[in-house]
């Protein structure tokens, strides 16, 4: 049964055209649906779309905080697809690191479920965390050490959160905001990137899909966001000077009309 979800849904504004596909936007580790709503949701709606983002069981305002460990990656990929079946049609699906590691998941279904597009932006790469892992372990090691204190449930500093995340001087009263939407992920999902449930590329009837990294990412390094692409048989487009938290950083303007701007050349 799936728990109850929190799902933040934007519409465009009265005057605007309506797309006729709507976006389905899909949070990374540690995060919830409110990371999208910070820019992107009414972005878009405001360009005609409907959009959506859902908060993952044990994330943001859904059910499942008291077992959050228990969850896996196909308890994830099963929320996105409940809220996808609920839309008035198949939505392009956006997913960001962990949430970009749950649309090619997703894809996997797509035989029944025939997504019109799919948006991975700092995607874990279908090959899974182990790469990203031990490169940010040579490159950090005291980065690598805070976010494992960090989710071994130990208190942390906001300053790891900028750096984790963004390239660029993020303004105090707001990273402090974002450090305490921050949460717990759960270490079945963590597990099931890095070996036991990685995309089955073979399963698969890719749609158009994007796929977009950024050069300063600690996390999933632009060479990641490449081999994904390359995986894919699709370019990758990599932004210059930004971190992992496309969708917040201070450049976040460049990442959402590169997206509308592939969304439009798609005639969906």
């Amino acid at each position: 049964m799936t728990p109850k979800l929190e799902i933040i849904t934007r519409l465009p504004p009265a005057g605007v055209a309506r797309k006729p596909v709507p976006l389905l936007f899909v949070h990374g580790a540690f995060i919830g649906a409110w990371c999208w709503d910070e820019y992107f949701l009414a972005w878009f709606a405001a360009r005609g779309y409907v959009t959506q983002a859902v908060s993952l069981r044990g994330h943001g305002q859904s059910e499942g905080h008291d077992h959050l460990d228990w969850w896996s990656i196909g308890d994830y990929v099963r929320d996105v697809r409940f809220v996808a079946a609920g839309m008035e049609r198949p939505p392009v699906l956006i997913g960001h690191s962990m949430g970009g590691f749950v649309v090619q998941k997703c894809l996997e279904y797509a035989k029944d479920e025939p997504w019109p597009a799919a948006a991975l932006l700092a995607a874990v790469p279908p090959h899974g965390l182990a790469a990203s892992t031990m490169h940010l372990a040579l490159a950090r090691p005291d980065l690598f050490g805070e976010i494992n204190r960090y989710m071994a449930g130990h208190a942390a500093h906001p300053d790891l959160l900028a750096d984790v995340l963004f390239a660029h001087p993020m303004d105090e009263a707001r990273l402090e905001r974002y450090y305490g939407l921050m949460q717990g992920e759960s270490s079945r999902a963590l597990w099931d990137m890095s070996l036991f449930d990685l995309p089955r590329l073979y399963a698969m009837r890719v749609p158009p899909l994007l796929v977009m990294g950024a050069e300063a990412d600690r996390l999933i390094p632009a060479a990641q966001v490449r081999a994904t692409a390359g995986a894919y048989g699709v370019p990758a487009h990599v932004f210059p000077d930004m971190g992992h938290g496309m969708m917040l950083e201070r450049d976040w303007l460049q990442v959402a009309e590169h997206l509308a701007a592939w969304l439009e050349s798609l005639e969906l």
